[in-house]
């Protein structure tokens, strides 16, 4: 039996020893940081990706490159094991640049105007394709207005983004469904082709492409995005002159599919070396910038995990195992061959964490996780809030990771600040001199302070 001086004896020892643990941790996590803040390598690692590969679209030859890159800097790391893992990849190309004019019929003016083709999408017959042009906010309007108004006409989805979202994600995940689905829909009307107003808040010249998709059994039609600058000038004219036209003319083509490689790095684990902790971005790109923000900065920071431990000499008790995945942008192929293969070979993954939201400030992380794992995260924020990571309560892991969530592995994504993500999103202006070199390693940083308490944790 214990007595009332026995139960505060070990009150206080359990106390100590509790503090004695979070000391360590702070002390661990500020080393981190100020090795990141001052040795860091991947700043020059992601100038070295966008300024000498460029764009890398899944199944092209600077997507080929990107791969010998990234596993030649995890081999300079000298970790444990690299190797490249096989994946069939799709293989669009956009072939020569796109053109369009807005043509008021009043006067006979045309309007040059910024276009892209969108991923996937058919080209337009080789002299273009020109129309009369109909506007529509999303697809019960299209519905309403039946095919007796819309077949042999160029629809124009125009709904912008909600800027009154804080979080800028939740405004795209709003409106991109008119960029995604907005051609089989149309193309159930008979529509020619559909220009779809880019998923940005900014109003520029610069148009957004991205993924959209068709179904079979409906006629595939061309599908474009059009610049916010240029969506505003059409629906202008659109209300001032109903018979208002646009030419667009594309030039792409799907090839057959690829070989291609998620790119693997392993640093073993001390302890427990056959149970990984994942940290990864992707290293595909779209081809009209040079992906700094999408995803270079989440490929360069996961690398640079394992070289600020190596730096420090923290050696993990669990294996650290970075991957570059392929063809997140046009198929998410990748992530679904590495969630494939580790459910075939039966590996033990106790998280996976990914950075796939631009290089900015880190605010903290979304997570898809059981509730015995976040009982734990409760506990990791007092650690972090000196560093300014303080969100912690969005749902979702990153998409190259999803696939992993059917095994019962948690899953994190970084979440940096993401008012201008949407700036540069899936255009030619996410280039390498629209990341700030400190704002990348503090993203650097967050990931590796979260693993080095994931590793550290004893789950229950």
């Amino acid at each position: 039996m214990i007595n009332k001086k026995q139960l505060l004896t070990l009150s206080f020892l359990l106390l100590s020893f509790i503090i004695k643990a979070q000391n360590a941790d702070s002390l661990m996590i500020r080393k981190i940081y100020n090795e990141v803040l001052t040795k860091s390598e991947c700043y020059q690692n992601l100038a070295y990706l966008c300024s000498n590969i460029g764009g890398r679209l899944s199944g092209s030859p600077e997507a080929a490159k990107a791969v010998d890159w990234g596993k030649a800097v995890m081999e300079g790391l000298k970790l444990d094991r690299v190797e490249l893992q096989p994946v069939t990849v799709p293989h669009w190309v956009r072939g020569n640049k796109e053109q369009a004019f807005i043509i008021n019929t009043k006067t006979g003016a045309k309007l040059e105007t910024q276009i892209c083709a969108l991923g996937g999408s058919v080209a337009t017959p080789i002299d273009g394709i020109e129309a009369e042009v109909i506007e529509v906010m999303n697809f019960e309007e299209l519905e309403k207005l039946g095919a007796e108004k819309i077949k042999g006409k160029i629809v124009f989805y125009n709904r912008p983004m909600e800027p009154t979202h804080i979080h800028t994600f939740n405004a795209y995940g709003k409106a991109v469904n008119q960029r995604w689905a907005g051609a089989m829909n149309a193309s159930k009307y008979g529509a020619l082709a559909t220009v779809t107003r880019s998923m940005g808040l900014k109003i520029d010249k610069f148009p957004h492409t991205g993924s959209m998709s068709y179904i079979d059994s409906l006629p595939k039609i061309p599908a474009v995005a059009i610049s916010t600058e240029g969506a505003e000038a059409l629906s202008a004219l659109i209300r001032s002159n109903k018979t208002a036209r646009v030419f667009i003319k594309t030039n792409c083509q799907t090839l057959p599919d690829a070989q291609s490689y998620n790119v693997i790095g392993e640093f073993k684990g001390s302890e427990q070396p056959n149970e990984y902790i994942l940290v990864g971005g992707h290293l595909d790109a779209w081809d009209n910038g040079s992906g700094a923000h999408d995803d270079g900065a989440g490929c360069v920071q996961s690398m640079e995990v394992i070289r600020i431990f190596k730096a420090i000499g923290y050696q993990p008790k669990h294996s650290i195992r970075v991957v570059l995945f392929m063809n997140e942008e046009n198929g998410l192929r990748g992530g679904k061959e590495y969630a494939r293969q580790a459910k075939l070979k039966k590996e033990t993954h106790i998280a996976a964490i990914e950075s796939d939201a631009g290089g900015f400030s880190p605010r903290g992380f979304s997570f898809e996780a059981p509730k015995w794992f976040m009982n734990s995260v409760q506990n990791y924020k007092p650690l972090l809030l000196p560093y300014d990571l303080y969100d912690f309560d969005g749902k979702g892991g990153g998409p190259d990771i999803t696939p992993l969530v059917e095994q019962g592995i948690p899953t994190a994504e970084l979440i940096p600040d993401s008012q201008r993500y949407f700036d540069y999103h899936h255009t030619a202006d996410d280039t390498f001199d629209k990341v700030n070199k400190r704002e990348l390693e503090l993203g650097a940083a967050a990931m590796a302070a979260l693993i080095y308490l994931i590793d550290n944790t004893e789950f229950h």
